[in-house]
C-alpha cells in the first residue's frame, strides 16, 4: 500500500497546477522525507493517530451514522475538512474514506477475505466482519473506486454489485527505488548470498505459503542438490514454523533467512537471484513480480486471480496448492539457460509496457472523469 501511495504522489506531481491545486495530507513521519522533494503542497496532520483510531472504531456503524458522528467527534475529520478540498484520494483502504463529508476516491487492493477465507489473517470471523464492513462502506460512499486490475474490478462488482463504470483499474508499477538505488560495497558482506538461489520476499503469513515452498525445495534438491532459497521477511507470524520445517527436512544450509531487507537493497537480491518464486494464495496482483521483471529476474508465480493479467507470458505458473507443481517450475528453470534468458527478455518487455508515465496518464484520465461527475 505504501508503494502504491508513492506512485500516486508521483503521478499527482505531474498534474499542471494552473487550474488544480493538489494537497498531500499525511500523518506518518515516514512520508516527510518522501515529500521533501515534491513540488506539491504538503500538510502534516496533527490529529492523525487519534483520528485513525476513532475511524477504525466507527467502522462498525452504518456509513451515514459514522459520517455524522465523525464530523463532530473525530478531530482528524475536522482537520481534513478545514483544508477545503473538492476531492480526496485515499490510497490505503482507509476507513476515513467514507467518514468525511467531501467526495472521496476509495482504493481496494484486494478482497481476499471473501475469496480466500480459509486463511485466518483474512477470513477469521472477526477479521471478516471488519473487512466486510470496511469495503462495503468504501464502495457505497466513495464517488469512485481504484483497483489493481480488471480482475480486481470484477471482484468488486461480484461482491458488492458496484457499477462497472464506478471502478477504475490503476495497476501497480515497479517502485522507483529499484532503478534509483545504488548498491553499496557492503551489500555482499552484509548478506553473504549463495552463488545461485531463488528469492522470495514476503512476511511469514500463512497465505504466503512458505511451508509448501520449503517442501518443494526439498523435493527439487533430490535432482538439483545445489538448489538454495533466500527468504526475506521479519521474524513474526509463521517464521518459527517455516524455519523448523526447513530444519526437519535437512535444509538448514539450503534455506537462508535474511530478515527484513530495506528497499534500497532489494534490487541486489533480484539481480543475483536465479528467479523470484512466489507461491502466494493472495492477489489479484502483487508488486514483487513487477520488481523482479524490471530488475531482469525471472518470475515463477501462483496461477491465481490476476497473475496472468499482470505477468502475461513473462512468468512460469503453478498451482500454489501443489508442492509438485511448485517443485516442477523450480526444477525447470534451475538448469535451463535458454528459458531463463527468454523469461528475462519477456519480463523487461512487459515492464516497459506500464511505467510511471503511463500510471500518471491513467490517473489524470480517471480524475478528469470523476471531477466531471462531482462538479
Amino acid at each position: 500500500m505504501f508503494q502504491y501511495a508513492q506512485s500516486l504522489v508521483q503521478a499527482l506531481s505531474s498534474i499542471d497546477g494552473t487550474d488544480v491545486e493538489v494537497i498531500v495530507a499525511y500523518g506518518d513521519e515516514a512520508w516527510r522525507s518522501e515529500l521533501d522533494a515534491s513540488p506539491l503542497k504538503t500538510v502534516p496532520l496533527q490529529h492523525w493517530k487519534r483520528g485513525e483510531t476513532l475511524a477504525k472504531l466507527f467502522m462498525v456503524l452504518p456509513g451515514s451514522v459514522a459520517r455524522n458522528i465523525a464530523r463532530w467527534v473525530n478531530p482528524l475529520v475536522r482537520e481534513l475538512t478545514s483544508l477545503q478540498c473538492d476531492l480526496w484520494i485515499f490510497p490505503a483502504q482507509d476507513a476515513l474514506t467514507w467518514q468525511i463529508k467531501e467526495p472521496s476516491i476509495a482504493t481496494i487492493h484486494d478482497l481476499m477475505h471473501r475469496y480466500e477465507r480459509s486463511f485466518p489473517e483474512a477470513g477469521s470471523w472477526l477479521r471478516f466482519q471488519l473487512r466486510e464492513s470496511r469495503f462495503r462502506h468504501l464502495v457505497n460512499q466513495g464517488v469512485a473506486v481504484l483497483v489493481d486490475s480488471e480482475t480486481g474490478r470484477r471482484h468488486v462488482m461480484e461482491s458488492y454489485g458496484t457499477p462497472e463504470d464506478h471502478i477504475y483499474p490503476l495497476p501497480y508499477i515497479a517502485p522507483n527505488y529499484l532503478t534509483d538505488s545504488v548498491e553499496t560495497p557492503a551489500f555482499a558482506e552484509r548478506y553473504r548470498l549463495p552463488e545461485k538461489f531463488y528469492f522470495y520476499p514476503a512476511q511469514f503469513w500463512p497465505h504466503k505459503n512458505h511451508l509448501r515452498l520449503i517442501q518443494a525445495l526439498a523435493a527439487a534438491r533430490r535432482t538439483h542438490p545445489n538448489m538454495e532459497l533466500v527468504l526475506a521477511g521479519n521474524t513474526k507470524r509463521e517464521y518459527a514454523a517455516v524455519k523448523a520445517t526447513a530444519s526437519e527436512l535437512g535444509l538448514s544450509q539450503a534455506v537462508h533467512f535474511v530478515g527484513y531487507v530495506p528497499d534500497s537493497d532489494l534490487a541486489g537480491f533480484y539481480r543475483r537471484a536465479r528467479g523470484l518464486v512466489m507461491p502466494t494464495f493472495f492477489g489479484p496482483t502483487n508488486i514483487p513480480p513487477l520488481e523482479a521483471m524490471v530488475c531482469g529476474c525471472p518470475v515463477l508465480i501462483s496461477d491465481k486471480y490476476g497473475m496472468r493479467e499482470q505477468c502475461g507470458d513473462a512468468a512460469l505458473y503453478f498451482s500454489p496448492q501443489s508442492v509438485a507443481e511448485i517443485q516442477g517450475a523450480m526444477s525447470r528453470l534451475w538448469e535451463d539457460e535458454d528459458l531463463r534468458s527468454s523469461l528475462i527478455k519477456k519480463g523487461l518487455e512487459r515492464a516497459s509496457l506500464w511505467k510511471q508515465e503511463d500510471f500518471d496518464h491513467r490517473l489524470r484520465e480517471i480524475l478528469g472523469r470523476v471531477l466531471d461527475r462531482v462538479a
